[in-house]
């Protein structure tokens, strides 16, 4: 049975050691996500959905770095969970998805068969998963925007610059996950940024920092695809032959012309149970059938009028 090694705590760890520090580490990413950030290349989260237990430690951790307010903190009567969903004001998102005995066997739909044992009757199951931005190669939010308010940084993620966003909301209907949302205090457009700003400070996300179990992994794309497929490789020799990566090149949901996720999962039930889509897309690729549906449409409404007119004048 393989199993991944466990990270080397770097070297530089023994240079702060003390419990009281003059200033801020250089480079701290470097001792908490074993990765030094460096502009022109491109990172992202891998998020275990099998480690995840649903503490939301990164929801209170991203709300507090981005000073978002509490979104809806009213129970929903369906479940533990108490936010929901992403919203303006939510940027992290851990869904409780509860299994009711004789619903894990149920995995039509991503092409594997499942290997999860059946439940009794009346016993349950917790799926959890910390839902964000994905951050998407060939991003549609992006695409949409009109004002150029969203743009790709130098690390290979999508932001929002409240300040040039004109509410416009076109990037709403053009997201295919749901994610981007329109904040009803100032009109504008938020989302998770991938904590930009800490990425030009040296910091590992607030949200991968928080994470007590290590579900959710930041680093370069490369170092974490390479570190989620020997984890899937990892689950399938001990059993769990239903986990599989989603979003991740070439994998499900990485369809549609998004190229791959920046922000991927790896998932042991359909995608549907976790919210998300099957086969997102993107949204300008309808743009021309749909304009080309439109003009035929026109076209033979026309030519229904025009016959129209011709047998009201013969007669």
């Amino acid at each position: 049975m393989k199993d991944i090694p466990a990270r080397a705590v770097p070297k530089r760890a023994l240079d702060y050691a003390e419990p009281i520090l003059p200033g801020m580490i250089p480079d701290e990413s470097e001792l908490t996500a074993g990765v030094t950030i460096v502009p022109g290349r491109s990172y992202g989260f891998f998020t275990d959905t099998t480690l995840c237990i649903g503490c939301k430690a990164c929801e209170v951790a991203c709300k507090e770095w981005n000073a978002l307010p509490a979104d809806d903190v009213g129970l929903k009567g369906t479940s533990y969970d108490n936010t929901g969903r992403l919203s303006a004001n939510s940027w992290r998102h851990v869904a409780f998805v509860e299994k009711i005995g004789g619903d894990l066997d149920a995995g039509e739909g991503r092409g594997t068969e499942r290997n999860t044992t059946t439940m009794p009757p009346f016993q349950s199951n917790w799926l959890m998963m910390s839902d964000v931005c994905k951050h998407c190669h060939n991003a549609p939010c992006l695409e949409a925007c009109p004002t150029g308010s969203l743009f790709r940084t130098e690390f290979d993620t999508v932001v929002v610059q409240q300040d040039i966003c004109n509410g416009c909301g076109y990037c709403v209907p053009a997201c295919p996950f749901g994610v981007v949302d329109l904040n009803v205090a100032d009109g504008k457009a938020h989302k998770c940024t991938l904590c930009y700003d800490r990425l030009k400070g040296g910091l590992e996300p607030a949200c991968a920092k928080s994470c007590p179990t290590d579900s959710i992994q930041f680093g370069e794309l490369p170092d974490l695809v390479e570190r989620a497929r020997e984890r899937v490789d990892s689950l399938h020799e001990r059993g769990a032959t239903d986990a599989y990566l989603y979003g991740a090149p070439g994998s499900p949901g990485a369809t549609g012309d998004l190229g791959h996720l920046n922000a991927f999962f790896l998932l042991t039930d359909r995608p549907e149970t976790y919210g998300l889509p099957s086969a997102p897309t993107r949204a300008s690729n309808r743009v021309a059938p749909a304009l080309g549906t439109g003009l035929a449409t026109m076209a033979g409404l026309t030519m229904v009028a025009v016959a129209l007119f011709a047998a009201n004048r013969r007669s």
